[in-house]
């Protein structure tokens, strides 16, 4: 069964490989196929990606060319392992050596939040807009949708935010409705909410948080919404066990919906989307090979975390080849109730160069967060990371809450200590104070992190 009634540009371009599994490549059924099946495609597409990549790209054909890798000899998954990884400063540094056609060819130029650096420039033909569109389409039929809902945007389309437009072309993919409302404005997402009654909302998470207090002071009945399911990015809402997090608790305590997770990067132009299980994200093995790998890029043993590395599938204007994308997170490989049978990631434990060691105790961010996220009196907050004269690292803790007291001080310091058996530096911040740092000049994305040290890991 296709997905469309006549071909779409990412059919034509699945087409031009002249794959032709027993499976239907065009049909989100691939993810119910048999495991040997789904292995068997991806090498195919691999040895076309490759072939492709030696081929089109100025930095692969180097980088092949440097260590005497000829295309044919990558042939299966395991032989992935013969070739260098990409880093993220490989993509700083020589953006456009990675672009694989010629100018005219580019229909969109998106960018990266830089978290982790610098932004980078992400180039999409209109292939890649239509393998983008597929993507989301999938996503949304793992999360449950339809075309029966209608869908309530809180994501900026603008500032070359990947995100945004992935989710308005999948939607408008799958043929549900959909009002675009942007970020942030509580009131104006409360009065389409309340005009339009959409099914589902798409937002970060710690908005999600916002809407509730918002709803809470304004004694708006989250019961009797419209909404039955919010679609999570960005923030993670979940324990790697799949239970949910401080955050995503306090989001569904008081509005009675279902919350759906979903990792992606824009280097990778794919997303990992939960399914109704709520057990780690679906790997679309059609666009993406996943590897997990250590601190010597070598593969992690079964049920052990790692560095979550990618290559792209189907990727005609910037296609990238063991990307280590700097998030860690484990892989799920054990049958999913749902019946799809692709790996999962768990909910991201932390990103590789944003470990804390903190007075003898090491943990990622996430973990404070969570913390931060239990202590009712707090509302916002931005974690700040520094190096101190001894080379080691401070962590401080900036929080706006409604009445600063030492009394309260007190009581999150002990808090703090109680969870992670440390205590950061804690200061009482405005909230316009804590928006500047959330968003510096050009933002479009809050940050919760802003990692000042000399050195990172």
């Amino acid at each position: 069964m296709y997905l469309y009634p006549t071909r779409h540009p990412w059919q034509q371009l699945l087409l031009s490989w002249k794959i032709e599994p027993t499976i239907n490549m065009y049909s989100h059924d691939l993810v119910f196929a048999a495991t040997g099946e789904i292995r068997s495609l991806q090498e195919k597409k691999l040895q076309e990606t490759i072939q492709y990549l030696a081929g089109h790209s100025p930095f692969y054909k180097e980088l092949f060319d440097g260590n005497g890798i000829q295309p044919d000899m990558i042939r299966s998954l395991d032989d992935l392992q013969k070739i260098p990884v990409t880093s993220k400063e490989d993509l700083q540094l020589r953006n456009w050596d990675f672009l694989c056609v010629p100018r005219n060819r580019i229909s969109e130029y998106m960018s990266s939040s830089g978290t982790l650096g610098s932004p980078v420039t992400i180039a999409l033909t209109e292939n890649d807009l239509s393998r983008l569109s597929y993507n989301e389409y999938c996503s949304f039929l793992s999360a449950g949708g339809s075309k029966d809902d209608i869908y309530q945007l809180m994501l900026t389309l603008d500032r070359q935010f990947m995100a945004g437009i992935a989710y308005y072309l999948g939607i408008r993919q799958l043929g549900a409705g959909l009002v675009r409302v942007g970020p942030g404005a509580p009131f104006l997402q409360y009065e389409t909410i309340r005009r339009v009654n959409p099914t589902v909302i798409i937002g970060v998470p710690s908005f999600l948080v916002k809407l509730v207090e918002f709803a809470e002071a304004n004694k708006v009945n989250l019961a009797e919404t419209s909404v039955k399911t919010a679609l999570c990015i960005g923030e993670s809402i979940r324990l790697e066990d799949g239970r949910l997090n401080r955050l995503g608790q306090r989001i569904t305590g008081s509005w009675p919906i279902n919350l759906v997770s979903t990792y992606a990067s824009t280097e990778m132009q794919t997303a990992f989307t939960e399914c109704p299980a709520g057990h780690g994200g679906h790997l679309m093995a059609e666009l993406l090979i996943l590897e997990l790998l250590d601190e010597f890029d070598q593969p992690v043993a079964p049920g052990q975390a790692g560095e979550v590395t990618i290559t792209t599938l189907g990727v005609e204007g910037m296609p990238l080849l063991r990307y280590k994308t700097g998030d860690i997170c484990r892989r799920i490989d054990n049958p999913c109730s749902c019946g799809r049978n692709t790996p999962r990631l768990t909910s991201v434990i932390g990103r590789k160069k944003q470990m804390i060691k903190l007075k003898g105790t090491t943990f990622y961010p996430p973990a404070l967060y969570d913390v931060l996220h239990e202590i009712p009196e707090i509302t916002d907050y931005v974690v700040e990371l520094q190096t101190n004269e001894f080379g080691t690292d401070e962590v401080i803790v900036h929080v706006h809450v409604n009445e600063p007291s030492e009394p309260l001080s007190s009581k999150i310091r002990e808090f703090l200590r109680s969870r992670l058996r440390v205590v950061p530096d804690l200061v009482f911040a405005a909230a316009s104070e804590l928006h500047h740092m959330q968003f510096p000049e050009g933002g479009r994305k809050a940050q919760k992190l802003i990692d000042n040290r000399l050195h990172t890991i």
